[in-house]
């Protein structure tokens, strides 16, 4: 994480954009990124921004192409994750696989543990999915 976005634990908003190439790096900046912050966020509010950060980024890589950019950021009550796809398709809730091997179980999860998730066009090309959760 560069020093400029995240420096001497401020409390003000402040964020971190990344590329990771899998969920599990994906995982792991969010956990760095919430160490970071001051006052930090409670243990609930940290596992489930690593279980979205990890859902949405499964869903870019698995259904939109790939993964162009995960940006966190955070202020005094939230933590927002933004992960931009390359794909204009709008994420779209389907019928859970109870067998384990069909999924679709993580878009109504992101949707549940989010206090808010919404679904833009990105400047950049593709589109930006921003879940935002209380810290």
């Amino acid at each position: 994480m560069g020093q400029s976005q995240i420096m001497g634990r401020r409390t003000e908003r402040v964020q971190h954009t990344t590329c990771p190439a899998t969920a599990t790096q994906a995982r792991h900046d969010m956990r760095r990124f919430s160490a970071e912050l001051s006052p930090a966020p409670t243990p609930e509010s940290i596992d489930n921004a690593v279980l979205v950060v990890s859902e949405l980024v499964s869903n870019a890589l698995r259904h939109a192409g790939g993964l162009t950019a995960l940006r966190l950021a955070a202020d005094r009550t939230t933590l927002e994750i933004t992960v931009r796809d390359p794909s204009h398709a709008t994420p779209r809730e389907r019928p859970a696989d109870l067998n384990g091997a069909g999924g679709g179980l993580g878009w109504p999860l992101v949707r549940f543990l989010a206090r808010t998730v919404t679904v833009n066009p990105s400047r950049q090309g593709g589109k930006d999915v921003r879940a935002v959760l209380t810290r």
